[in-house]
């Protein structure tokens, strides 16, 4: 059974990475330009799509009418390594990932979609770093990008500082969850680390200061399994009508 929608590349010629990037655009059924579209941002694209079934969902939650008129955008990566330093806050291409986001991606969807072109209508999504890098894009970029999705984010000493210092995430919505049993996640460095402890305390930390604030502990590990399973509630949570 094929998609219901309709999947686009683009490429993005990054003065900021120096590379290459294809980001790929799911417009879904009775897509039209007579429409106004909210914009969901994928980090980890590639596996939004393909292990969490996002393009599926959203076929679903559009002909179940559950959701706003939504146009997903995957961003991948090279390799782990890759990955590494583009999305954690201490990666080498972090500061300047953060900034491709903001003024490369921006413009380039603004321009070709039919979006609402107002950061509460733009959404940050991302698993693990991905979430990560999500949330401390927001935090720098609080007039573009309004609501964010994490799915057991990395949080760090550094994270809970820019939360903190943070006056404008007070306007933002947020969906947050981990899985009770993160608590040796294996990590691209080779340790493992404890994510649920941490992100106890982010959302501590969270819930002090924004009103429209959704958390949740689900049952699981640090995989796929489970950031797929939430998924659906996810989008429902932001995008729901």
């Amino acid at each position: 059974m094929g998609r219901a929608g309709k999947m686009i590349d683009r490429e993005i010629e990054s003065d900021f990475l120096n590379e290459t990037i294809t980001i790929k655009i799911y417009e879904p059924e009775n897509f039209s330009s007579l429409y106004k579209y909210h914009l969901c941002i994928m980090q980890d694209g590639n596996d939004y799509y393909q292990l969490g079934r996002a393009a599926t969902v959203s076929d679903r939650l559009h002909g179940d009418d559950k959701i706003e008129n939504t146009i997903f955008v995957g961003i991948h990566y090279q390799d782990r390594y890759d990955r590494w330093d583009k999305y954690h806050p201490d990666g080498e291409k972090n500061a300047d990932y953060i900034k491709f986001l903001r003024s490369e991606v921006v413009p380039l969807l603004d321009e070709e979609l039919p979006g609402y072109n107002v950061g509460s209508c733009r959404v940050l999504m991302g698993d693990s770093l991905g979430g990560t890098v999500s949330l401390m894009t927001a935090l720098k970029y609080p007039n573009a990008f309004g609501k964010i999705i994490m799915q057991s984010p990395y949080v760090d000493e550094q994270v809970l500082k820019a939360v903190e210092a943070s006056e404008e995430i007070a306007n933002m919505t947020i969906y947050h969850t981990i899985g009770k049993d993160e608590t040796e996640v294996p990590t691209t460095k080779g340790s493992k680390d404890d994510f649920l402890e941490p992100n106890r305390k982010l959302h501590e930390l969270l819930k002090s200061k924004v009103a429209d604030y959704y958390y949740k502990e689900n049952e699981g590990k640090h995989t796929w399994k489970q950031w797929q399973k939430d998924l659906p509630q996810a989008l429902q949570t932001i995008f729901g009508k």
